[in-house]
């Protein structure tokens, strides 16, 4: 339990410094949506153009869209993982024969704590990928769902569809989950493995090294998935709640591709990497920093 409450608070604590990157990263998503290159209207040229463009157009605030939904989304998926994670760890699952720490092991119990994570948050997933995408008309990309708060919106697709329609698009953000928090975890857990062994480097720079490989790893093998989720969770549904833009995954991966190129799978990468290698930095650093505070006041 100490585990998961720590797992969890760790990410908030990240979340707040992040979410602007989110939100960029989110509308560079979305841009051009199902339009060849040139045959549409790009508010957004790059992270920094971008995020002034935001506030320019809808304020300051606008660059924290969404971070109540995105605050209970990564709670809920770190609590998750880290503690999954964590507990592995400390029974000593995630080792092989030789003492040392297993990438495979350390993959497996990562991506089964990512996975369990978001599936329960996934409605906060949805959520705040419309929540972000919302804006004037002036810079506005993507289907816009002009929700007003996470709890009108939380009302608004209840209402419409059921319990149903707030899991809508589950079915991909699992496997978002499984790959992205098996890489990083496993990523993590390895490196400080390393360093620990190899150097004599302190433990909070150890955290820093290993949180910025976890970061890159796992964005680069978890934005192809993380694009078509923003899509399929942001696209407008009809009266039975079916998607007005794809049907599923592999409806939206062919579409993107055919229209986009392979390069529309990798929309937003840049705001992703930053943001993910930032996130995982604070996140695990934060997390190693709070279970040494605990063991230290013995609580």
């Amino acid at each position: 339990m100490d585990n998961i409450l720590l797992g969890g608070f760790s990410s908030s604590i990240a979340t707040i410094f992040t979410n602007p990157l989110e939100v960029i990263k989110t509308r560079l998503q979305l841009q051009g949506e199902l339009k060849a290159k040139g045959h549409h209207i790009e508010p957004y040229k790059n992270i920094l153009q971008g995020l002034i463009q935001i506030a320019k157009h809808d304020g300051m605030s606008a660059l924290q869209k969404g971070l109540s939904a995105s605050l209970c989304f990564q709670f809920i998926l770190n609590a998750c993982r880290l503690g999954v994670y964590t507990t592995a760890y400390e029974s000593g699952w995630t080792r092989n024969s030789n003492g040392n720490v297993s990438i495979i092991k350390s993959a497996l119990f990562g991506g089964i704590g990512g996975t369990l994570g978001q599936g329960i948050a996934s409605p906060f997933f949805m959520i705040r990928n419309q929540l972000q995408s919302a804006a004037v008309e002036q810079i506005a990309v993507g289907y816009q769902h002009k929700h007003q708060t996470m709890s009108s919106a939380f009302k608004k697709i209840y209402n419409a569809h059921g319990f149903s329609g707030l899991y809508r698009g589950v079915l991909v953000t699992i496997p978002r989950g499984m790959l992205g928090s098996g890489s990083q975890i496993a990523a993590f857990g390895y490196s400080k493995d390393v360093l620990q062994r190899k150097t004599n480097l302190n433990p909070t720079t150890i955290s820093f090294i290993s949180g910025c490989i976890a970061g890159t790893v796992m964005t680069i093998i978890m934005h192809p998935p993380d694009v078509i989720s923003t899509r399929l969770y942001n696209q407008g549904t009809n009266a039975k709640g079916q998607g007005l833009y794809y049907s599923g995954v592999i409806d939206c991966f062919i579409k993107t591709v055919k229209a986009e190129g392979f390069r529309g799978l990798y929309k937003g990468f840049l705001p992703h990497y930053y943001r993910m290698g930032l996130h995982s930095v604070l996140v695990l650093v934060v997390f190693d920093e709070l279970k040494a505070l605990k063991l230290k006041l013995n609580v």
